[in-house]
C-alpha cells in the first residue's frame, strides 16, 4: 500500500499518508501540507494521486493552492516544482478545454491554460516541460503551426527529448505526413525503448494511413500484448476486420469494438462503429444513446461528424426529417464543410431536403457528393429526379443516361430514365423500361406492378392494342377480369349495363359463383387503364363493368364515375351522366374534373345560366390554376357569342373578346395546351383572319397526331371550316373526308351536312344529294336533312335548264330530279309536326310550286331535246352509211394495187429466174469452147511460122480491111448507142440487175464470134480452106486478137466470172471501141467474111 511522508516541523516526527485513502475533503491534506511546510513534490504527488482516482475537484484543489502567490513566496527558490505544479493546471484545463463542447466554455478554459504556461515561463522561460505543454495546447487549439515551433524549441536545446519528440510526430500526423509522423515515432523507440504501449499505437497508425495494412496490424496487436486493456488499438483492430467485408471479420470486428467499449465506455471511435451496427439492426434507441455519449466525450472533429452522422440516420430511417436534417448539418459543421473529408452526410441531407421538397439545397449538397465520387450511381440517379423536377428535363436526361452507362446492370436507373422519356420519344421509354424489365428477371426480381403499368400506357399511347392489353393482364395477374376478357363470365346473365351502377348484387352474384372479386389497391391504377383500354377497343360494356368493380371496392374512385359518366355521354343519355357526375362531385364537392364535366353536360341541355355557374366553381376550387376550367368558361363564352340567332354585333363582340382572353390565359399557363390553341384559332376565324387562324389549326393538327389520347376531331372540322370560307372547297372536301373515316367511322350526320354544304358551294350537285342521302340514313328523323335534299334537286334542275347546250338525257335528269324534289317537299309539308323542326309551312308549299313549275317547263325542254336528238340521230346515221361506203371503195382500190403489184413483182421474179438459167448455159458451153480454142491457137502459131505466104498475103490484103473497118466502125458506134440507151433504161428500173444482164449478153456474143472463128482456124488449119483472100485474114485477124483477150481474162480468173469483168467495161477507150464493135457485130462481120470469099 502506497504512502506519503509528511515531516513535521521542528520534529523528526512524519505523518505518513496512505495514497489509496487520501479523505474526501481535500481541506485536511491541504491543512497539514501548509502547517508543516511540505516539500512541493509531496503537493504534486498528492494531487496527481487525486487525479488517478477521478476526483479532479481535490486535484485541481491542490494544485490551485500550490500555485498561490503566498506558496511562491514562501517557496521563491524552488523552480522545478512550481513550474511542475503550473503546467499541471495547464495541462489540465488544456484537456478541459479538449472535450467542452461549448465554445465559450472551451475558450475559458484555454485562456486558463494559456495563464499557467505563461506563469512558468515567467519562472523559467527555457524550462521543456513548459513548451512541451505549450505545444499541446495549441495541438488542442487547432494551431498546428504554432505547435511544431514550440516542439521544436525544445528538441533544438535536447533532440532526444521524448515528449517534445511524440508530439513533433503527432503534428505530422494531424498535417497527414505520415512516413514523417513514423520516423519520429520510430526515434522515440531508439531512444527509450521502454516507452509506452500508446507510442506502438502512433506507429500502429502511421502504418494504417500508409497503406501498410498488416504492419499497422502488427503494431496493433504488439501494443495489445504489452498493453491488454488499450481500447484505442482494440478499436483500430475492430476496423481493420470490419474492412474485410465478410461475415468472420465484421464478428471479429464488432467483438474488438465491444471489448473496446467495455475497457472504456467513453471511447468515441468505438461508440460510433456500435452505434452503426445496431442502426442496421434496427435498435435506434440504442443508437441515439451510443452517439450522444460519443458526442460527450469526443473534441475530434470528424469523430463528431461521424456521431451527429448515425445519429441522423437514425431519425431519418424513423421518418423524422426535421430532427435528421438538423443533425446531417451539424455532422457537416464538424468537417468544416470539407466534403472531401467525409460525404456522407451530405448525401443524406441532400435525401431529406428532397424529401421536404427542398430541390435547390438538395442539388447543392448532391453536386457536393458528385464532386467527390463523380460516378456514383446514386447521386447521378437522385440529380437526374431533382432536375425533372425543375423542368430541366435534358440535364435529366444526361445524368440518367450517364448513370445506365455506369453501371448497364442497374434496372432502376432504366425505369427512371424510361420515366424521364415518356414524355419526349415514347420509342426509347419503351426500350427502357424493357431493359429494366430484362434486368429485373435476370437477377430474380419481382417486376414492379407500375413498371409493367408504363409499358402498356406505352404500347397504348402507340395504338399497339394487344402490347397493351397482353402488359395489362401481366400486371394484374390472375383475377375476376381475366374471366371477362376470355368471356368466360356470361355478361348477359349478370347485367353490366350502365343504368345499374348502383347495383352490388353483380359482384354478390360473381363470388357465389365461384368468381373472386378482390381487387388489391396497388392494380386499382392499372385495372382502370385496362377498363379504358377495352373501351378503345369498343368493349364497352366490359369496361363499364370493371368501372362499376373498382367502385365496389373503393367507392372513391372519382375517375371511374366519370369514365361511366362519359359512356353515358357518348350514347345521348345526358340525365344519366349527369347522375353519375354528381355521385362523383358526393365523394369530392371540389373536385375540378367533375365540376367540368358537370358544365359541359349542361352546356349540352341548353342549360346555360347553369353551365356558367359550374365552371367558375371549376375554377374557383382550384384558385384558379386549373387549365380545363378555365378553358370551359372560353368555349362558353364562344357559345354565348354564336349562340343569339340575331347576332347582336356588339354582344358577339364582348363574348368573343373574353373567350379570347380565357384561351390566352390557358395558353400562358399551358404553351402546349392544344385545346386553349384550338379555342384561340376559332375566335380569330370568326373575326376574319383565316391565315392565322389556318396556320395555327394546322399546327395543333400536327401536334395532336399520333397519340391515341389525343383525338381532336374538332380542329380537322375548324380546318375545313376555314378552307370552305376562303372558297377552297376541294381541301374542305379532302378534309371533311379525312376527319370523318379517321374520327367517326364515316357515320357522323353533322359532319356530312358541312361536306354537303361544301359540295353546294362547289356545285357539285350529285356529290352533294348523295352525301345527304348517306346522312338521312343515318338519322331519318332528321327533317333538315330532307330539306336540304330537296332544296340540292330544286337547284340541281334549275342550273340545269338554264344551260345554252344541254343534252336530253341532262334533260331527263332534270326532269326525274324535279319529281323527286316535288316529293321531298310534299312529304315535307304533310309532316305533323313540322313547326318542331323550325320549318314554315309557306316556304315549304312555295318550294313545292316551283318545283312543280320547274317539272314542267323540264318537260317541254324534255320533248324538244328528244326531237333534235332524233333528228341529230338521223344525220349521223345517214353520216355514217357515207362513211362506209367510201371506205368500202378505199379498200377496193387498195386491193386492186396490191394485186397488181403483186403480179408485176411475180413477173420480174419469172423473167430473173430465166436470166439466171441462160446465164448458167452460157457458163456452161463458154467452160467447154475456151478448152478447144487453147489448143487451136497453138496450131495456129506453128503454121503461121511455117508459111510464109499466108502472112504476105494478109498484109496485102490490109488495106482493104481497113476500108471495111471503117464502114463497119460506124455501124458499130450507132449499134452501140442503141445498146446504151437500151442499157440505161435497165438501169433505171434495176441498176444492178441491169448491169449483170448486160454483161451476160456481151459475153454471150463475144463467145459465138469466138466459136465461129474457131472452127474457120480449124478448116485452114486442116488445109480446106487453101485459097483465102485478104478479106478473109481480117476478120480472122480480128477474132484471134478477141481470143487473145478473152484467154488473158480467163487466167486470171479461171473457174467464174463475174459481171464486173466483161471486156466492154476496160479501162482502155480503143479497146472499149474497138472491143465494142466486135462484141456488137461479130455475126454479121462474119457473114460479110463469108461473102467476100464467095464473090472472090
Amino acid at each position: 500500500m502506497a504512502s506519503v511522508y509528511i515531516p513535521v516541523q521542528n520534529s523528526e516526527e512524519e505523518v505518513r499518508v496512505v495514497l489509496d485513502q487520501l479523505p474526501r475533503d481535500a481541506s485536511d491534506i491541504l491543512d497539514i501540507l501548509k502547517a508543516e511546510q511540505a516539500p512541493l513534490d509531496l503537493w504534486l504527488i498528492i494531487a496527481r494521486e487525486y487525479f488517478k482516482q477521478g476526483k479532479l475537484e481535490q486535484f485541481r484543489q491542490i494544485l490551485e493552492e500550490g500555485s498561490s502567490s503566498e506558496i511562491d513566496e514562501y517557496y521563491a527558490d524552488v523552480k522545478y516544482e512550481r513550474i511542475a505544479i503550473l503546467n499541471a493546471l495547464g495541462a489540465y484545463y488544456s484537456y478541459l478545454g479538449k472535450i467542452e463542447t461549448k465554445h465559450r466554455e472551451k475558450e475559458e478554459h484555454f485562456i486558463l491554460a494559456t495563464q499557467y504556461y505563461n506563469k512558468a515561463s515567467r519562472i523559467d522561460m527555457h524550462e521543456p516541460s513548459t513548451w512541451i505543454g505549450k505545444g499541446q495546447l495549441l495541438l488542442a487549439k487547432g494551431e498546428i503551426d504554432n505547435a511544431l515551433q514550440a516542439f521544436r524549441i525544445v528538441l533544438d536545446g535536447a533532440p532526444d527529448n521524448v515528449p517534445a519528440l511524440l508530439g513533433q510526430a503527432s503534428v505530422e500526423f494531424n498535417r497527414g505526413r505520415f512516413s514523417e509522423s513514423l520516423q519520429l515515432y520510430k526515434r522515440v523507440l531508439q531512444v527509450y525503448p521502454g516507452c509506452p504501449a500508446a507510442v506502438r499505437l502512433g506507429i500502429g497508425l502511421c502504418r494504417y494511413k500508409l497503406g501498410q495494412l498488416e504492419k499497422a496490424r502488427q503494431a496493433f496487436q504488439r501494443v495489445l500484448q504489452l498493453d491488454p486493456d488499450n481500447g484505442e488499438a482494440l478499436v483500430a483492430l475492430g476496423i481493420m476486420d470490419l474492412q474485410a467485408n465478410d461475415a468472420s471479420g465484421m464478428r471479429k470486428g464488432m467483438e474488438k469494438m465491444q471489448q473496446a467499449f467495455e475497457i472504456y465506455p467513453y471511447c468515441a471511435t468505438a461508440l460510433n462503429y456500435l452505434a452503426n451496427h445496431f442502426f442496421f439492426t434496427g435498435q435506434h434507441f440504442l443508437v441515439e444513446q451510443l452517439t450522444e455519449t460519443a458526442l460527450a466525450v469526443s473534441t475530434h472533429g470528424p469523430t463528431k461528424s461521424h456521431s451527429f452522422y448515425n445519429l441522423a440516420r437514425s431519425y431519418h430511417s424513423k421518418g423524422d426529417y426535421e430532427k435528421a436534417g438538423m443533425y446531417y448539418m451539424a455532422a457537416i459543421k464538424e468537417t468544416n464543410n470539407k466534403p472531401q473529408e467525409f460525404v456522407f452526410p451530405y448525401f443524406g441531407l441532400g435525401q431529406v431536403q428532397l424529401k421536404l421538397g427542398e430541390l435547390k439545397g438538395a442539388l447543392s449538397n448532391f453536386e457536393k457528393v458528385l464532386e467527390v465520387y463523380p460516378d456514383n450511381c446514386e447521386t447521378l440517379k437522385a440529380l437526374g429526379h431533382i432536375h425533372t423536377q425543375l423542368g430541366q428535363t435534358d440535364k435529366a436526361l444526361e445524368l440518367t443516361r450517364k448513370a445506365t452507362k455506369l453501371d448497364p446492370r442497374d434496372a432502376q436507373a432504366f425505369v427512371d430514365l424510361g420515366e424521364l422519356l415518356i414524355s419526349s420519344d415514347t420509342g426509347a421509354a419503351l426500350d427502357a423500361f424493357k431493359t429494366a424489365c430484362t434486368l429485373m428477371k435476370k437477377g430474380g426480381q419481382e417486376i414492379p406492378i407500375e413498371v409493367l403499368n408504363d409499358i402498356g400506357v406505352l404500347h397504348f399511347e402507340r395504338e399497339e392494342f394487344e402490347s397493351a392489353l397482353h402488359n395489362f393482364k401481366e400486371a394484374l395477374g390472375d383475377g375476376i377480369w381475366l374471366n371477362l376478357l376470355d368471356g368466360k363470365v356470361n355478361l348477359d346473365q349478370i347485367g353490366v349495363s350502365v343504368l345499374e351502377y348502383k347495383d352490388s348484387g353483380i359482384f354478390h352474384r360473381l363470388n357465389e359463383s365461384g368468381h373472386s372479386v378482390d381487387v388489391p389497391w396497388n392494380k386499382v391504377t392499372t385495372l382502370f387503364n385496362l377498363a379504358k383500354l377495352l373501351e378503345q377497343l369498343h368493349k364497352t360494356e366490359t369496361a363499364s363493368l370493371l368501372y362499376r368493380l373498382i367502385l365496389f371496392k373503393y367507392p372513391g374512385y372519382v375517375d371511374a364515375y366519370l369514365r361511366l359518366a362519359a359512356i353515358a355521354k357518348a350514347r345521348n343519355n345526358f340525365p344519366l351522366a349527369i347522375e353519375l357526375v354528381n355521385e362523383a362531385l358526393k365523394v369530392d364537392d371540389k373536385n375540378p374534373n367533375s365540376l367540368s364535366m358537370l358544365g359541359s353536360l349542361e352546356l349540352k341541355n341548353d342549360d346555360w345560366v347553369k353551365a356558367k355557374e359550374t365552371f367558375r366553381a371549376a375554377s374557383d376550387a382550384t384558385d384558379g390554376k386549373d387549365s380545363y376550367a378555365i378553358l370551359s368558361l372560353g368555349n362558353w363564352n364562344y357559345f354565348a357569342a354564336m349562340r343569339n340567332e340575331k347576332r347582336n354585333p356588339k354582344l358577339e363582340a364582348t363574348h368573343l373578346e373574353k373567350a379570347k382572353e380565357l384561351y390566352s390565359k390557358v395558353l400562358v399557363q399551358h404553351k402546349s395546351n392544344m385545346y386553349a390553341a384550338n379555342g384561340a384559332g376559332i375566335v380569330l376565324a370568326e373575326k376574319g383572319h383565316f391565315d392565322i387562324a389556318k396556320d395555327l389549326f394546322t399546327q395543333i393538327q400536327e401536334a395532336a397526331s399520333g397519340s391515341v389520347f389525343v383525338q381532336m376531331p374538332d380542329v380537322w372540322v375548324n380546318l375545313a371550316h376555314v378552307f370552305f370560307a376562303q372558297g377552297n372547297f376541294a381541301l374542305a372536301v379532302k378534309m371533311y373526308q379525312n376527319c370523318l373515316r379517321k374520327f367517326f367511322y364515316n357515320t357522323d350526320s353533322q359532319i356530312l351536312l358541312y361536306l354537303a354544304r361544301t359540295h353546294y358551294e362547289a356545285e357539285q350537285w350529285q356529290e352533294c344529294k348523295k352525301t345527304l342521302l348517306r346522312a338521312i340514313h343515318l338519322a331519318p328523323s332528321n327533317y333538315t336533312f330532307r330539306f336540304d335534299l330537296g332544296a340540292v334537286m330544286q337547284k340541281s334542275s334549275s342550273s340545269t335548264l338554264q344551260k345554252k347546250k344541254r343534252t336530253a338525257d341532262e334533260v331527263r335528269s332534270t326532269v326525274a330530279e324535279a319529281e323527286n324534289a316535288v316529293r321531298v317537299f310534299t312529304q315535307l309539308s304533310g309532316a305533323s309536326d313540322l313547326h318542331v323542326h323550325g320549318f314554315d309551312t309557306k316556304k315549304i308549299q312555295t318550294h313545292v310550286q316551283y318545283c312543280s313549275h320547274l317539272l314542267e317547263a323540264a318537260k317541254v325542254h324534255r320533248e324538244a331535246a328528244e326531237r333534235e336528238e332524233l333528228q341529230n340521230r338521223q344525220r349521223l346515221e345517214v353520216a355514217r352509211q357515207a362513211a362506209l361506203a367510201e371506205e368500202a371503195r378505199r379498200k377496193a382500190e387498195e386491193q386492186r394495187k396490191y394485186q397488181l403489184e403483186k403480179r408485176k413483182q411475180e413477173d420480174e421474179l419469172r423473167r430473173l429466174k430465166q436470166e439466171e438459167e441462160k446465164f448458167q448455159r452460157v457458163k456452161e458451153q463458154w467452160k467447154s469452147t475456151t478448152h478447144s480454142s487453147h489448143h487451136k491457137r497453138k496450131e495456129r502459131v506453128e503454121s503461121d511460122d511455117g508459111e510464109g505466104r499466108q502472112s504476105e498475103r494478109r498484109r496485102r490484103k490490109g488495106g482493104k480491111r481497113r476500108k471495111k473497118d471503117r464502114s463497119s466502125r460506124q455501124h458499130y458506134e450507132d449499134d452501140e448507142e442503141a445498146a446504151n440507151d437500151d442499157y440505161n433504161e435497165l438501169e433505171d428500173e434495176d441498176p444492178n440487175t441491169n448491169y449483170r444482164e448486160e454483161a451476160n449478153e456481151m459475153n454471150q456474143e463475144a463467145e459465138e464470134p469466138a466459136a465461129e472463128d474457131d472452127a474457120h482456124d480449124l478448116l485452114t488449119a486442116a488445109g480446106l480452106e487453101d485459097d483465102v483472100d485478104d478479106d478473109e485474114v481480117i476478120p480472122s485477124t480480128t477474132a484471134s486478137r478477141r481470143r487473145r483477150a478473152l484467154s488473158s481474162d480467163d487466167e486470171d480468173e479461171p473457174t467464174e466470172r463475174q459481171p464486173y469483168s466483161s471486156p466492154a467495161r476496160d479501162d482502155s477507150p480503143a479497146k472499149q471501141d474497138s472491143d465494142g464493135g466486135d462484141n456488137d457485130n461479130d455475126n454479121r462481120g462474119d457473114d460479110a467474111n463469108l461473102d467476100d470469099e464467095e464473090a472472090e
